[in-house]
């Protein structure tokens, strides 16, 4: 068990959640207050995407530098940890499958991390693989892994391996192997993502023993698996992730915002006997250097 647990919210998320929660995070402002909200509840490692106005996933280097602004003028100390997920969406055109349909977004590996090259957070991740949604597929094929494995580790910001199966953690220990990344790489196992690794205890720790030895870790379940999730990645050794991006109910019907999910995460790490840690704690865990 871990008893000394750092605890991420990822704040807004590039999902559809706009249209089911009525005040996601979208503007600058609003996701750099719910992310110190967050902190200011317990959570060491603020997780962040960008949206438009209206809620529409974004990318925008601009929302991204105001953002992270905003929150370094703060004053409160957390964890900065920026997406590099958005840029390798294929959605298969209805008339031709050798050619992006609408809606298909795919860019280069260096602008899919350029954000974080120009404004340099502690850590950013990289979702390790492709895989299938119902109607969508996300794409990153191994040469772009290692183009932006190597521009990431150059540009002195640590890389948390987001995988969501089992081949993701091989391709992981094969850049590790390779160069591309250090052992200090964290990993985050994201369970029950449609479809990679159902959240079932069993694939969790078939997970687990699949990482390399001795590297930090975390899990996080979507919807009503966020909490029990949070609960078997404490027990089995790891660190734990709420936050909207992986489910936008406090309770039945109850929306939450990221300070009630990071409060109630709190409390159920604490009811199992351990604790959150505060930034600077998990940054000397991490060894990172503010």
């Amino acid at each position: 068990m871990n008893k000394n647990v750092i605890l991420t919210c990822a704040v807004t998320g590039s999902g559809d959640s706009h249209l089911k929660h009525p005040n996601i995070p979208s503007t600058p402002q609003q996701i750099a207050d719910s992310a110190i909200e967050a902190a200011k509840a317990g959570a060491a490692i603020v997780h962040l995407h960008v949206r438009e106005a209206d809620g529409t996933p974004s990318r925008k280097l601009e929302y991204y530098e105001e953002t992270v602004e905003l929150i370094r003028q703060s004053g409160v100390d957390v964890i900065i940890n920026l997406t590099t997920g958005m840029g390798g969406d294929y959605v298969e055109h209805p008339d031709d499958p050798t050619i992006f349909g609408p809606g298909s977004d795919m860019v280069s590996p260096l602008e899919r991390v350029n954000h974080v090259l120009k404004i340099k957070p502690e850590i950013c991740t990289l979702d390790c693989g492709s895989f299938n949604y119902k109607t969508t597929a996300y794409l990153s094929t191994y040469a772009m892994l290692k183009e932006s494995a190597k521009l990431i580790t150059e540009a002195g910001v640590m890389t948390e391996i987001e995988a969501f199966e089992l081949g993701h953690i091989w391709q992981a220990k094969e850049l590790m192997k390779e160069g591309y990344l250090p052992s200090s790489t964290i990993f985050q196992l994201c369970m029950g993502v449609p479809f990679g690794a159902e959240s079932t205890p069993r694939n969790l720790t078939t997970m687990i023993d699949a990482l390399p030895q001795g590297v930090n870790w975390g899990a996080f379940g979507l919807g009503q698996d966020e909490f029990p999730m949070v609960a078997q990645a404490v027990i089995n050794g790891g660190n734990a992730r709420v936050g909207l991006e992986d489910n936008i109910y406090l309770g039945k019907g109850v929306f939450a915002s990221n300070g009630q999910l990071v409060e109630k995460a709190v409390k159920l790490i604490e009811n199992l006997g351990a604790r959150a840690l505060t930034a600077a704690e998990a940054r000397e865990k991490l060894g990172l250097v503010k």
